[in-house]
């Protein structure tokens, strides 16, 4: 009601007038301005948009003022968020590849609004997405995940994640740009709940296309370090969002992942509720491929199932029963 109370005053023309007077102080309050206005609904949004305003934002992301730059990328960012066309707007600005030069920034903040900008554009549509993978954007959104550490980091695994979430083409464009071994570095490396949930949500849209996709993530080592984030008891309050996305996560990839080396190790460590799935894989691969067959006796796999007790009648005994079937009886006893 506020910021609508400032636009029927007739503010919203005269701010786009003070972005373009010579002094970088008023620039600087009028693009914060925009952005205040501009973040809480579409409408909002719009009058700044019909004012004129992104063009003449746009124009000022090269600027060498990093105080402006983040005003100025915040703005974009405010008005790109609520919708398809808002951001076809913000992108018809012309502002790639020009937008990607701040992922280098020295200034923390200048990195953080310009990820931030780019993953509120790659979130709405595949169309957006793609136009942001073309124009070189998840390269140079990996190098800047790369290049820092902390909060600055979690737009931009967010905008890999989206990217990735909206078809198998896109995200195989984060695979091939190394994607995978940044966000794995970032489970690793990072010590607060809630970016080891972002890494692995985005691992998860990674992975959960096709078993080409599920392979490439499961190479990386991502299903133990998952499944160690899943039985992890001694994080935060943010501990139960942290194991359900870390269990989730687990499930989309383990239920198109036929590599079957990488799936073994959970068979030791893996609770009953994410063992079935595991199994099932086990299920689905085994009866074909007769090589997989013989390492799975030679390497315990065979004995470990033996081992696990499920409930008759349940789909875990279905899997255990539909894994036996493939030995001859004597292996099996």
């Amino acid at each position: 009601e506020l910021s609508q109370a400032v636009v029927d005053a007739g503010a919203i023309p005269l701010l786009v007038l003070c972005i373009q007077e010579p002094e970088i102080a008023l620039k600087r309050i009028a693009a914060a301005t925009l952005s205040d206005i501009s973040k809480h609904s579409p409408e909002l949004a719009q009058t700044v948009v019909d004012a004129g305003a992104i063009a003449h934002l746009a124009q000022l992301i090269l600027n060498p003022d990093a105080k402006l730059k983040r005003q100025v990328l915040s703005a974009l960012c405010q008005i790109g968020k609520h919708s398809v066309d808002l951001a076809v707007l913000v992108v018809e600005a012309e502002i790639f590849p020009v937008v990607l030069t701040c992922l280098k920034d020295s200034d923390e903040y200048v990195k953080k609004n310009g990820a931030t900008l780019i993953r509120e554009i790659a979130k709405h549509s595949p169309e957006l997405s793609a136009l942001i993978v073309n124009a070189g954007g998840v390269a140079a959104m990996i190098d800047c995940i790369g290049s820092c550490r902390g909060s600055v980091r979690l737009p931009g695994i967010m905008m890999l994640g989206y990217v990735a979430a909206h078809s198998e083409n896109l995200a195989m464009a984060v695979i091939v740009s190394k994607g995978i071994p940044l966000l794995c570095a970032c489970l690793l490396e990072e010590h607060e709940d809630h970016m080891k949930a972002a890494a692995a949500w985005a691992l998860e849209q990674v992975g959960k296309h096709t078993a080409e996709h599920a392979r490439a993530v499961a190479l990386a080592n991502v299903l133990p370090m998952l499944l160690a984030m899943y039985m992890d008891t001694s994080s935060s309050a943010d501990l139960q969002l942290k194991a359900s996305i870390a269990k989730k996560a687990l499930k989309g990839i383990l239920q198109k992942c036929t590599h079957l080396p990488a799936l073994e190790p959970l068979l030791h460590d893996a609770p009953p509720n994410i063992m079935k799935y595991v199994i099932q894989q086990f299920s689905k691969v085994l009866p074909h491929d007769s090589k997989a067959r013989r390492l799975f006796v030679t390497s315990g796999g065979l004995k470990k199932v033996q081992e696990i007790k499920a409930e008759p009648g349940s789909l875990l005994q279905e899997y255990i029963n539909a894994i036996n079937n493939c030995f001859p009886e004597e292996i099996v006893r």
